[in-house]
């Protein structure tokens, strides 16, 4: 085991936190952990490194950075927490949401197999957002934190491995288990699963909510992602995420939304107005269903959804199942 001969490593989710602990004079370093695990390909088996380099390739694939800095980065981040036995002590700060849980199940993970690598593991999670909180109310934030428990990073590595797996059983699974160790990984395995489709409109809980509100008239990017983000209890997606997903809707063989005749960037168009398709009102209304039109290709932890691999998520019967196209 390395000698602690630092003070306090703080790692959390991104650059929105850190600028606020810096405000706040809070001791230590800070590392944001940034990665959107939620979007693009986390396979199984993978060394942290190696997942990296998957994960900036993803990003960058995206057209969310140059895929060299983000590679650099990584490389940086990791570099940190390779050598987190030289802190003496090392304090998550993670949100109650998606984003922010798989990045805490992925480093619980890394702590578990790595149990040498830390003098002393604590972890503050709360249903406050880190990045709009003040200096002093994330300061105050200091009286939940709690020493990281054995049943936290065992529970947190099974969920991590679950997520990676190839298929969404174990994942799913982990509803038939006591997750109260971590008090918010029930409500993070429920949501995921939204994000498979549903086996009535085919379509992705995000997705059919972005067309639910474009058919009440809200066009406007900026509009309708401020409106989306007001229909989840837990706000995990970012502009960029739910740009690429619009995007991705006008591109698809069978259209569910238009901008007319304008082929769109991947950077976002503030103002850029959607309007549903004949086919994106039918979804809409229940007449029709994207399940057998709008083949899926997208990466889910370590499921790659394709028409060969294609899994459905039933909210109202909590089920998973095979998709029926037919």
């Amino acid at each position: 085991m390395a000698q602690a001969t630092e003070g306090i490593l703080n790692i959390t989710n991104g650059d929105c936190a850190v600028e606020i602990m810096s405000s706040a004079s809070l001791p230590g370093r800070y590392l944001p952990w940034r990665d959107i695990l939620h979007e693009g390909p986390v396979p199984a088996g993978l060394t942290l490194e190696a997942l990296s380099d998957v994960r900036a390739a993803a990003i960058a694939g995206r057209g969310w950075g140059d895929g060299e800095a983000i590679r650099t980065s990584f490389a940086e981040r990791d570099a940190i927490l390779r050598n987190a036995g030289h802190y003496q002590k090392i304090r998550l700060w993670f949100e109650q949401d998606l984003y922010d849980q798989l990045q805490l199940l992925q480093l619980l993970a890394w702590f578990a197999e790595h149990p040498d690598e830390v003098t002393a593991l604590s972890l503050i999670c709360t249903d406050q957002y880190l990045g709009l909180t003040t200096p002093a109310s994330l300061t105050a934030l200091l009286a939940f934190e709690a020493p990281v428990t054995a049943d936290q990073l065992a529970l947190g590595s099974d969920a991590w491995a679950a997520f990676c797996a190839d298929s969404p059983e174990p994942w799913a699974g982990l509803l038939q288990r006591d997750t109260s160790a971590l008090p918010f990984l029930e409500g993070t395995v429920r949501r995921l699963l939204e994000e498979y489709p549903d086996p009535r409109t085919g379509l992705p809980r995000t997705a059919y909510q972005a067309l639910c509100l474009i058919a009440q008239g809200e066009q406007g990017f900026s509009q309708l992602f401020s409106e989306y983000q007001r229909t989840e209890s837990r706000r995990f997606m970012g502009d960029l995420g739910f740009w690429g997903l619009l995007v991705d809707m006008t591109r698809a063989a069978s259209p569910l939304l238009t901008v007319g005749d304008r082929l769109l960037p991947s950077s976002i168009l503030a103002d850029q107005p959607f309007m549903l398709t004949e086919f994106g009102r039918a979804v809409v209304a229940g007449r029709d269903t994207a399940l057998n039109r709008v083949l899926p290709d997208r990466w889910l932890g370590g499921v790659h959804l394709t028409a060969d691999n294609s899994w459905c998520w039933d909210s109202a019967a909590q089920q998973l199942s095979r998709c029926d196209p037919s």
